[in-house]
């Protein structure tokens, strides 16, 4: 499954490289989502909340609503995860917060695990948190079958190459899908529709920003990759 991203700051859809500079901004989130409209599942990243510097609160409600969206950005509590339920979502994404095996337990517990998605962001081969600003000292490949009780998948993202157009580690997401039979989410530098060929048939999902964007990848030839 092919599933287009659209990340939320400061009210605006956005794209950024490695977290930090904007790269270019989007058409509204409404219009964002006309053009997505023939793929099956919508990825929604509140990075405000990310990174600790407010919400986007009403945007993600009112993408949540009309579509069937993954969100994820600030999901740190059991009563944070029910309320984007609530408001829509089909599955909340939890990055930082998983590393926090209270935590989790928590917002595993109150919306269950089939709804949950773990984020394992990987930069320089270590799993990055809060925004991916602070690294851990393990390697998604380390952790991913600990985690795997509290979700029923998992959001692989290399930031390395996170918006920078030249391609994605396609041997990390071999490793990731021998090291867990859960589902896998693919992210960051992916650029051609050959590594998406290749992580379908690794049986692991591409969740695109920047090459759709910016035209590189075409919707079109995309949604009849999804078919």
């Amino acid at each position: 499954m092919i599933i287009p991203c659209i990340d939320l700051m400061g009210g605006k859809v956005v794209q950024l490289v490695q977290g930090r500079e904007k790269a270019l901004e989007g058409d509204s989130p409404l219009e964002m989502l006309a053009k997505f409209r023939a793929f099956p599942q919508i990825q929604v990243i509140d990075l405000d909340a990310a990174m600790n510097k407010g919400s986007n609160d009403s945007l993600v409600e009112l993408v949540a609503s009309r579509c069937v969206a993954r969100v994820g950005g600030g999901v740190r509590s059991g009563e944070r995860a029910r309320a984007l339920i609530q408001q829509g979502a089909h599955r909340v994404i939890v990055g930082t917060a998983a590393f926090d095996r209270k935590k989790l337990a928590e917002i595993s517990d109150a919306v269950g695990p089939e709804r949950v998605v773990i984020a394992l962001d990987s930069k320089a081969g270590k799993v990055v948190t809060h925004g991916w600003q602070e690294a851990t000292d393990f390697s998604a490949e380390e952790v991913i079958q600990q985690l795997e009780p509290y979700c029923s998948g998992f959001l692989c993202t290399y930031v390395d190459k996170e918006g920078m157009l030249q391609g994605t580690d396609l041997d990390w997401f071999r490793r990731l899908r021998a090291a867990t039979r859960h589902e896998l989410t693919a992210a960051g530098g992916i650029t051609t529709i050959e590594e998406i060929r290749e992580l379908q048939k690794l049986g692991i999902h591409a969740a695109l920003g920047m090459a759709i964007y910016t035209g590189r990848l075409d919707l079109n030839e995309l949604a009849l990759l999804n078919a």
